[in-house]
């Protein structure tokens, strides 16, 4: 599979203008959309294999079972409820006009809004690149997509994927660095879906303000987990283990630091090692189910969290094995009671690093997670449903998945987004439906009606004015 030359910038703005005249010209109806959808997921389905080998060797190494399950089950999973549900949400919906302005009648359209840019990062880059773009396809839009230049084979596949179900004025492709990435985001977009980081969120979105680009912006953050005092530190650790350490940990609803109550700390931490080697060895004998950091660059960022960590006291655990710098292999470690001055606690790791903070009470972990940015996620572990509604009440995050982690992404009734730092907007199923049209007001006036009486001069309306603002 090769990979391509950039896309030239000069390129990018022709390429856009044919996407809308294309559409502009033949706005897909409900038969084209849903055979979008079935020769896309076709062709997807015949290519895990492909895809899989694609997204390990960008990675150095990817468990071939993470990328079938994120890459793989989501996007086919999320295609077939598009397909599944279209016919239903493109119908017009009926809505009530109050008894004032009777006998009209009003409904709400879903209408295609054009070309909707999509701006793909590098942790799953075919799950994160085909799910808004199937939903932009399912919502009768035309679609320009950016790869990460940072997982070049993933970004061939999507390339090669996409050529084969679409014809290029319904589905172009642009591939290259920041230069390129910068330029898109610019692009007069009828709407924008960006997953990134937080940072580059904020520069995706002042791009696209100068157009007055609608925007989707899934971000990241520092998403908690907080373990409450009922919950079995075992189970607790298991299901902390799989959020975490899936994917190496670059996941941004991955748990990035758990609250534990300060003296079940320690068995957290054996529970968790406990995980680790049950599922890793104790020397990474079984490394085809690890994946590997991403590049040299992050590899560098997260050791130098945990450097950082060290210098300021913080007791740093690695659960098995030795990092490996050549091969990116860096083990799973967690970070003890680390305060808010190490880097670790700043910054979204995005990697296999965990801290482990010990809370006193309830109320001290909940002030500790309102304290700092909302995050995408949230994770409370606890059977009391009294704990879990306190948490709930007096906190606020993208999502949650409660006794769990991850799950709430894959369910595609539920809108996936976040809220200030960690996101704006949401898609997935419905929301994405009707994110990426747009929800457009018709009202339909009736032969006769009394609107034509409110005219000048009011003196003979006087009646019907007293009747309406009574």
């Amino acid at each position: 599979m090769d990979t391509a030359a950039d896309t030239p910038l000069a390129e990018l703005r022709p390429t856009l203008d044919r996407l809308r005249a294309a559409w502009q010209a033949r706005k897909p109806d409900a038969a084209q959309r849903r055979d979008d959808l079935q020769r896309l997921r076709d062709a997807l389905k015949r290519r895990l294999d492909d895809m899989a080998a694609a997204i390990s060797a960008d990675f150095g190494q990817r468990a071939k079972a993470e990328s079938l399950i994120a890459d793989g089950m989501t996007v086919l999973n999320e295609i077939d409820h598009l397909r599944k549900h279209l016919r239903g949400w493109m119908k017009p919906r009926r809505v009530g006009v109050g008894w004032r302005f009777l006998p009209a009648r009003a409904e709400i359209r879903a209408e295609p809004v054009g070309v909707v840019g999509v701006i793909a990062p590098w942790n799953y880059p075919v799950n994160l690149a085909l799910v808004p773009l199937a939903t932009a396809i399912a919502a009768g839009n035309h679609v320009y997509l950016k790869p990460s230049e940072h997982t070049p084979r993933s970004a061939a596949f999507l390339r090669e994927l996409l050529a084969e179900v679409f014809p290029e004025d319904r589905v172009a492709v642009a591939e290259g660095g920041a230069d390129v990435g910068s330029a898109f985001a610019a692009l007069p977009f009828d709407h924008l879906v960006f997953t990134g980081s937080t940072a580059v969120g904020r520069k995706v979105m002042a791009a696209a303000a100068q157009n007055l680009t609608p925007v989707t912006l899934e971000l990241g953050g520092k998403s908690p987990a907080i373990v409450c005092e009922d919950y079995p530190v075992e189970q607790a650790a298991a299901r902390l283990a799989t959020g975490k350490w899936f994917n190496g940990g670059q996941t941004c609803i991955a748990p990035d630091y758990v609250l534990v109550p300060q003296d079940k700390r320690d068995a957290l931490v054996a529970a968790l090692r406990k995980e680790v080697q049950a599922r890793y060895g104790t020397a990474f004998d079984n490394t085809g189910d690890y994946t590997r950091v991403v590049n040299d660059g992050q590899y560098a960022r997260l050791q130098g969290y945990l450097d950082d960590a060290r210098s300021r006291g913080a007791e740093v655990l690695t659960l098995a094995g030795e990092a490996d710098a050549s091969q990116r292999l860096l083990p799973p470690t967690l970070v003890l009671d680390p305060g808010d001055d190490a880097k670790v606690m700043q910054d979204e790791i995005f990697g296999p690093v965990f801290p482990v903070k010990g809370y006193r009470t309830l109320d001290e972990a909940i002030a500790y997670v309102n304290a700092h940015d909302r995050p995408l996620a949230l994770y409370p572990f606890s059977h009391d449903k009294a704990s879990v509604e306190k948490i709930l009440r007096n906190t606020l995050a993208g999502g949650v998945s409660v006794n769990d982690t991850l799950f709430h992404f894959a369910i595609t009734t539920l809108p996936f987004g976040g809220i200030g730092p960690s996101g704006m907007g949401a898609y997935h199923g419905r929301a994405g439906f009707d994110a990426m049209s747009k929800q457009l007001p018709v009202l339909w006036q009736a032969r006769r009606t009394g609107g034509d009486l409110l005219r000048p001069p009011y003196s003979k309306a006087k009646w019907l004015i007293d009747l309406i603002v009574r």
